[in-house]
């Protein structure tokens, strides 16, 4: 759901293991060597002089639209993955348990010919069901359906931790519906923006024909006139980041004067919604606009509109023509991607999404050490450390602040590897000749699993992500920050390097994910997790004029000719890329305890926490993944996180000489320090 890209920002890589070393082992640089171009000036360009070497001879494989170390650790993960689903998949397990589950989900997902068999079947009582639909009531029903089974519709539902209150759970409603990445992509005027638009069109009438629909093309003329309207209402990307602004609570029962044409009733009672009787409008204007357009589009548009989003939703669970026609868009056309994954690594992905943690008990019993949690759990809490140090030190806050800021990080609840108690699948049935309705059946298992969350205390012990995920998160309204077991392996960290480059890699990551605790978001909620100001009127300026000083800075960085970062909508990354870096040197400079670092390959300490820091971010990507990333990802491109973090770093100058007249050259006024 798109909250949860708000409220759980995902890091698109994260990772590590231990930084302690092993006995009895020579410590070796943790360079890369290999993948470095000498030739570049680090001043002009530091991203390329650590890995220009590694990008001039990799060629991106056909089938990824970017490829680096996140995909390196993540084909590492799905491997051992597809090992543990392998097993079960060819054993006979007892009906209704994790492994009958496990191995009939990915058997469903792997069998070409049972899918071509039964084409489009599945679907049809879903398209005859919204050909019944008779009025708005109707339709307001049905989109309440449809959340439960993974359906995009106008408006989304789900429950997450009150802003306000993080011991209850709210109800909150998020702006949805588009089948485009995001609502600029119906606007941009540029010819490869309306050649997108033209691409997509076709698709979705190419989609319908398959799906057995005899006008397809005037009815995906209709339907892409209705997405259109729709994201001409939504909000602007960079304006959903105002925590502030999105907490708007309603009575449900006041509901009908905020859209009229909207059956409240019918939506949420289909939605499963039983337990609530307010909820968080997060975009007000854009529901009230909805009302205008409920009353002026057709029912058949809406019906048009809506079977077309019940056969995207449905696409890869279908025939294996209706999966290649979406990949052929939203892989290719979207991505740049010239061929499908494996179907293995695709059936791989299915199953992590739909048992998850089934699929985490097991991979973190063979493949994560209580070792390498103990470390980490040292590592987070030295880096807390050098949070503490460099907070209490900050010439820009007052001590007013600086107390509620130290108070915030003292409650910080690192979790590392996987939960304490996995999640309970009894209630889901897998059939292995009905894959359409597995993924169906998981999506409302899913969602009725959320659902009835409302009313109860929350649950402090659940995660965001399963075990195998390749990524890490920081939850604002717990406070806490999580680091699934799947980053916490190599490449990327080198147990027998020594602690400069793990510094600039782990380090980083670790202060990157406490430093969204006081971005722009994060920094609206206090230790508790509670919404509220605790900031002093002259420190809320001095903050926001330090962060609009980075906004300012990544708006002008392209990563396509005219192609410009979004410095606002990227800013919180920014400032807990800015921040992680920043603590990541001042905690390694503790740790020597005033020694001198050794030279290790002709490097200093110094110099090998930057360049530790930039192999983190080894990535190569094609043209359209970068115009995706910078329409729809609060990241910004691999070589800004590099060159356009590192340039505001007063050590990164005196470690590699960087003088007036170099690329990344900035005037010392024009450096920005945030924490």
């Amino acid at each position: 759901m798109n909250i949860l890209r708000i409220w759980l920002p995902a890091f698109t890589f994260l990772v590590c293991l231990s930084c302690g070393t092993k006995e009895n082992t020579e410590l070796q640089s943790g360079i890369l060597l290999a993948n470095m171009d000498t030739t570049v000036n680090p001043g002009d360009n530091f991203h390329l002089y650590v890995n220009g070497g590694w990008i001039k001879r990799t060629t991106i494989p056909a089938d990824r639209s970017t490829f680096g170390v996140t995909e390196i650790i993540d084909d590492k993960a799905s491997e051992d993955v597809k090992a543990i689903i392998e097993e079960y998949a060819k054993g006979s397990h007892k009906h209704g348990s994790n492994q009958q589950k496990i191995g009939d989900l990915y058997n469903s997902f792997m069998d070409e010919k049972g899918r071509n068999a039964r084409g489009i079947e599945p679907l049809k009582p879903v398209l005859s069901k919204i050909d019944g639909l008779k009025s708005l009531a109707d339709v307001s029903a049905y989109f309440g359906e449809s959340l439960r089974n993974g359906t995009a519709t106008p408006l989304s539902v789900g429950v997450m931790e009150d802003f306000k209150d993080p011991n209850r759970y709210m109800l909150y409603t998020w702006q949805d519906g588009l089948g485009l990445p995001e609502r600029e992509y119906y606007f941009l005027t540029d010819a490869k923006s309306a050649e997108i638009r033209k691409k997509y069109e076709g698709h979705i009438s190419r989609m319908l024909t398959l799906a057995g629909q005899t006008e397809a093309a005037r009815e995906a003329a209709s339907i892409m006139a209705l997405e259109t309207a729709l994201a001409q209402r939504h909000m602007k990307k960079e304006d959903t980041r105002n925590m502030a602004l999105m907490y708007n609570t309603f009575a449900i029962a006041d509901l009908p004067r905020l859209c009229p044409s909207l059956n409240w009733t019918a939506l949420l009672s289909a939605a499963g919604v039983k337990k609530a009787d307010t909820i968080v409008i997060t975009q007000v204007d854009y529901v009230k606009s909805l009302d205008g357009l409920l009353k002026t589009t057709s029912l058949n548009t809406w019906k048009n509109y809506l079977k077309w989003h019940a056969v995207h939703s449905a696409a890869t669970y279908l025939t294996m023509e209706i999966d290649r026609e979406n990949f052929a868009f939203f892989g290719k056309v979207l991505h740049g991607r010239q061929e499908q994954m494996p179907l293995w690594k695709r059936a791989v992905q299915e199953v992590n999404s739909s048992l998850g943690e089934a699929v985490g008990e097991v991979y973190v019993k063979k493949h994560f050490s209580p070792e390498a949690k103990a470390r980490m759990n040292e590592l987070v809490k030295n880096v807390l450390l050098a949070y503490e140090e460099s907070i209490k030190n900050l010439d820009w806050m007052s001590d007013a602040t600086k107390k509620e800021a130290l108070k915030k990080l003292k409650k910080f609840t690192p979790k590392i590897g996987y939960p304490d108690k996995w999640r309970d699948y009894s209630s889901l049935t897998i059939d292995k000749g009905d894959l359409y309705g597995n993924a169906k059946r998981a999506e409302a298992f899913e969602y009725d699993r959320q659902m009835a969350k409302l009313g109860k205390p929350v649950d402090r012990s659940e995660w965001g992500m399963t075990p195998q995920t390749v990524n890490a998160y920081y939850h604002p309204s717990l406070n806490e920050i999580v680091f699934p077991a799947a980053i916490l392996q190599p490449p990327f960290f080198d147990l027998n390097a020594d602690d400069a480059v793990n510094y600039g890699g782990i380090g980083a990551v670790i202060g990157h994910e406490i430093g969204h605790g006081f971005d722009d978001q994060g920094s609206t909620f206090d230790g508790d997790g509670v919404m509220r100001d605790w900031w002093t009127p002259q420190d809320l300026a001095a903050f926001k004029q330090r962060t609009g000083a980075l906004v300012s800075q990544f708006n002008a960085y392209q990563a396509l000719p005219g192609l410009h970062v979004n410095g606002a909508f990227t800013l919180g990354e920014n400032i807990g890329d800015l921040g992680g870096l920043a603590i990541a040197l001042k905690a390694y400079q503790m740790s020597l305890k005033g020694k001198k670092a050794p030279v290790m390959d002709g490097f200093t300490g110094i110099q090998r926490v930057f360049i530790g820091y930039a192999q983190s971010w080894l990535s190569k990507e094609r043209e359209e993944y970068l115009r995706n990333q910078i329409a729809s990802d609060v990241h910004s491109p691999a070589v800004f996180r590099v060159n356009g973090i590192v340039r505001n770093l007063p050590e990164f100058y005196e470690a590699f000489a960087v003088k007036q007249g170099d690329s990344l050259y900035l005037d010392p006024k024009q450096r920005v320090k945030i924490w």
